[in-house]
């Protein structure tokens, strides 16, 4: 019976395994778009230009565009034939010259959720073009003219999930604007969030000097007082010996004395024995008579 119900338990993990390999394996919902004839010229175009063009996957035949690999200056002329195109999933215009003038292509491109423009000619204005973008969750301004005035533009654009502000005209006044009317945005730096762990890394380093300075004086005193105790203990020890020695010292010169008074006793003592007693010498003269 053990045996059958090892098996049947062994059977029931196999298909469990079985199924979770057949969910494993089926392909992500993709996405599917139709792409017209003007769409085809518009890229073929934008790749004669210099633009690499490349479908985000298998499942999903929309197209990422990239121009910041190109030779040569990039401009507004080469992003022209984006304008009004749907099918663009990602496009990268890092490092390239457009600016705002070329940012007022790209307002049209509804379907774009990814759009670099870091190290590009824009300024505030070109932020003003993007507010139909119903689809944009990525947006990199760093290293452009972007000033909190700017961040007016950011608010309604409710797809945006992160927005790249570094080394741009952004103040944390501005970033902590943007925050409260966007607090569902990530903003990469988030400077209000930096100030606030830089404040909180002060406080905790003077913190750590403080605990660090109250357990160095803690130690001084517990030495001091270990050093003082040692020195009187070794202080005590001295007199203690001093003491010692000076009682040995009068307990032998106490012998000394007595031993001293008693041979003078004796010596005494063996003067008086030798000593003759009165009219003992005339005695024996009596005796001779």
């Amino acid at each position: 019976m053990r045996i059958l119900l090892t098996l049947g338990a062994i059977a029931t993990l196999q298909l469990f395994l079985a199924a979770v390999q057949a969910e494993d394996a089926k392909e992500p919902e993709g996405v599917k778009i139709v792409l017209t004839d003007a769409d085809n010229a518009a890229l073929a175009k934008v790749r004669e230009l210099g633009a690499m063009t490349l479908q985000v996957a298998q499942n999903d035949n929309r197209v990422e565009v990239a121009y910041h690999l190109s030779d040569g200056k990039i401009g507004n002329d080469h992003v022209a034939p984006l304008k009004g195109l749907t099918c663009v999933y990602s496009l990268n215009l890092r490092g390239t010259e457009v600016d705002d003038k070329g940012a007022a292509e790209l307002a049209g491109m509804t379907g774009l959720v990814k759009l670099h423009l870091e190290k590009t000619k824009i300024t505030d204005a070109a932020l003003k073009h993007f507010g139909g973008l119903k689809s944009l969750e990525y947006l990199n301004v760093y290293g452009t003219e972007i000033t909190d005035a700017g961040l007016d533009s950011i608010v309604p654009m409710k797809s945006l999930k992160k927005f790249y502000i570094w080394e741009t005209k952004v103040t944390i006044d501005g970033v902590a604007k943007l925050k409260a009317a966007r607090p569902d945005l990530e903003i990469i730096p988030d400077l209000v969030k930096d100030k606030q762990r830089a404040e909180e890394e002060a406080i905790r380093k003077v913190e750590e000097e403080k605990l660090a300075a109250e357990e160095a004086k803690k130690k001084a005193e517990e030495e001091a007082k270990k050093k003082a105790e040692e020195e009187a203990k070794k202080k005590a020890e001295e007199a203690k010996k001093k003491a010692e020695e000076e009682a040995k010292k009068a307990e032998e010169e106490k012998k000394k004395a007595e031993a001293d008074k008693k041979d003078a006793a004796d010596k005494k003592d063996a003067a008086g024995d030798k000593k003759p007693a009165d009219g003992q010498a005339a005695r024996p003269k009596e005796e001779a008579k």
